[in-house]
C-alpha cells in the first residue's frame, strides 16, 4: 500500500512560514480608540461640556473605519506591517480629540461674546476621515503589487507638476493669507499638492532606478569626496529651478522645501554618494538667500522668526500666542480641556502642535514624534526588506515624506526655523493632507506586505526529499 500523493507536499518546493501578525494589529487598534475615547471624556469633564450624542456617534464612526481597514489589510495585505496602520489611526485620533477640543473652546468663546457657536470642524474633519479611508480601501484593493506604479513613472512625474501648478490657474486658483495653494470647484476646495508629493515621490523612485549609475559615477574627488559629472547635474538643477518656481508663483515655502528636500534624500539614497547631499546643501544655502533678497514675504517670514517679540501685535502674533501657549504647557502640560488653544489663530491647522503642546505638555509632544518616528521607521524598514529597487527606493521616499513634514512644521511652531504652511500629517484639519496621507499609508503597507510575504523556493531534484513507498 502506498502513501497518496495528495498528502504530499509538492516535490522541490519548501514555502517559509511567516507569521501575518494580524492579531496584533487589531490590539493595538483598540488600543488606539480607547485613547480617543478617553480624550474626549476628559474634554468633557474639564471643559463641562456635556459631549452629547453627536460626539459619541463621531467615536462610534471611527470605530467602525478602523475595523474596516483592518479587515481590508487582514483580506488584501495579510503580511503587512502590523504596526503601520494602528499608528496613523492613533495620530488621526488625537488629531480629532484635539480639533473637538478647540471646538469646544470657540463656542465656548462666542458665547462669551453674545456670538452664534461656528460650525464645529470635527464633523468636516470626520468627514474627510471617511473619504480618505474609501481611498485607503481602494488603494489595497486595485492595487495588487506596488511594481506596477513603476510603469506609469513619467505619466505621474508629469500629473504631479499639472497639480503643482493647477492653483496658478484662472478661475479655480484660489490665494487664501498670501498663498496660491487652492483649487476651488463649486463649493468645495482642494490643495492639489498633497497628491503632487505622491505622484513625484512615485516619479523620483522610477526615474532614479533607471538613472541612478550613471549619476552614481564620479568624474573627479576633491578631500576625498567623489564629485559627480557635470553633464549629471541636470536634475537637481532642474528641480532646484522648480522649487525656486513654487516660492515665487505660489509663494508657497513649505511645498518649495518639502519638494527640493524630497529629491535630493532620494538622490543620495539611489547613489551613495554624499556629494549629492553637499550640493543640493549649497544649492539650498543659494536659492534662500536669493529669496530672502529678492521676495518680500520670505523676507518677512526670517524677520519674525529671528525676534518675534518686536512684532507680537503684527505678523508675529501667531508665532508669540504659540510660544505663550507652549510655555503654558510646560513638562506636563495644563492638561486636555484646561488650556487655551483659541488664542492662537489657525490653531486647528497650522498650530495644532501647539494647542496639544500647551495641553498635553513637553511630555506628550514628545510622544506625538515617538509615534512620528515609530511611522517613518517601519516604512524604511520595508525599504530595507523589500527585494526589488523601485519599492525599496518608494518605501524609503513615502517615509522621508512625512519625516520632512515634520521637521518643517514643529520646528516652525517651535521656532528652530522660519514657519512655513505645511500642515501635521494626520493630526491638522484639512481633508487634502488626510487624504494624501492615508494613501501613502496604504502604499508602505502594500509595499510591506510584498516584503514580508513567505517565499517559496524550489528545491533542485538532487536536494529534493525521497519519497519512499512502503508495500504492506
Amino acid at each position: 500500500m502506498s502513501i497518496p500523493a495528495a498528502t504530499m507536499p509538492p516535490v522541490g518546493t519548501r514555502v517559509r512560514k511567516q507569521p501575518s501578525r494580524r492579531n496584533v494589529e487589531l490590539v493595538l487598534l483598540v488600543f488606539a480608540w480607547g485613547i480617543g475615547v478617553l480624550g474626549t471624556l476628559q474634554v468633557g469633564w474639564a471643559t463641562g461640556e456635556t459631549a452629547g450624542n453627536s460626539i459619541w456617534v463621531v467615536a462610534a464612526v471611527v470605530g467602525v473605519l478602523a475595523l474596516v481597514m483592518h479587515l481590508v489589510v487582514r483580506w488584501k495585505a495579510k503580511y503587512a506591517d502590523p504596526v503601520l496602520l494602528p499608528v496613523a489611526t492613533l495620530l488621526t485620533i488625537l488629531g480629532l480629540v484635539m480639533i473637538y477640543r478647540i471646538d469646544v473652546a470657540a463656542a465656548s468663546r462666542a458665547s462669551l461674546n453674545g456670538n452664534p457657536a461656528p460650525t464645529p470642524d470635527v464633523y468636516s474633519q470626520l468627514t474627510w476621515f471617511t473619504v480618505a479611508v474609501i481611498l485607503f480601501v481602494s488603494a489595497l484593493v486595485l492595487l495588487r503589487d506596488h511594481r506596477i506604479l513603476q510603469r506609469y513613472t513619467y505619466t505621474l512625474g508629469l500629473v504631479g507638476l499639472v497639480l503643482l501648478v493647477l492653483p496658478l490657474a484662472p478661475v479655480i486658483g484660489t490665494t487664501v493669507n498670501g498663498a496660491t495653494l487652492w483649487i476651488r470647484i463649486g463649493g468645495f476646495s482642494f490643495q492639489p499638492a498633497e497628491m503632487a508629493k505622491i505622484m513625484l515621490t512615485i516619479f523620483f523612485a522610477g526615474y532614479l532606478v533607471e538613472k541612478r549609475d550613471s549619476l552614481a559615477l564620479v568624474r573627479t574627488k576633491f578631500l576625498g569626496m567623489g564629485l559627480p559629472r557635470l553633464k549629471d547635474l541636470g536634475p537637481i538643477v532642474i528641480a532646484w529651478l522648480i522649487s525656486l518656481a513654487i516660492l515665487v508663483f505660489e509663494t508657497d515655502l513649505g511645498t518649495s522645501l518639502l519638494f527640493f528636500g524630497l529629491f535630493v534624500t532620494m538622490l543620495y539614497i539611489a547613489t551613495q554618494r554624499r556629494s549629492w547631499l553637499i550640493l543640493g546643501g549649497i544649492l539650498f544655502a543659494g536659492g534662500a538667500l536669493l529669496a530672502y533678497y529678492l521676495f518680500g514675504h520670505v523676507r518677512l517670514r526670517v524677520t519674525v522668526w529671528l525676534d518675534p517679540w518686536a512684532y507680537a501685535d503684527t505678523a508675529g502674533y501667531q508665532i508669540v500666542q504659540s510660544l505663550f501657549g507652549l510655555a503654558n504647557g510646560g513638562i506636563l502640560g495644563a492638561g486636555l480641556g484646561q488650556g487655551f488653544p483659541n488664542l492662537v489663530p489657525f490653531a486647528s491647522t497650522d498650530f495644532i502642535v501647539a494647542a496639544l503642546g500647551e495641553e498635553l505638555g513637553l511630555t506628550g509632544l514628545i510622544a506625538m514624534l515617538m509615534l512620528y518616528a515609530i511611522l517613518v521607521e517601519r516604512g524604511l524598514r520595508a525599504a530595507v526588506s523589500v527585494r526589488d529597487s523601485f519599492g525599496q527606493l518608494l518605501a524609503a521616499g513615502l517615509s522621508i515624506t512625512f519625516a520632512l513634514q515634520v521637521f518643517v512644521i514643529i520646528g516652525g511652531v517651535t521656532r528652530l526655523i522660519p514657519l512655513t504652511g505645511l500642515t501635521t500629517p494626520f493630526l491638522s484639519y484639512g481633508g487634502s493632507s488626510l487624504i494624501a496621507n492615508w494613501v501613502i499609508i496604504a502604499l508602505l503597507l502594500r509595499i510591506s506586505d510584498r516584503a514580508r510575504r513567505p517565499e517559496v523556493t524550489v528545491q533542485s531534484p538532487d536536494d529534493a526529499v525521497t519519497q519512499v513507498v512502503r508495500r504492506v
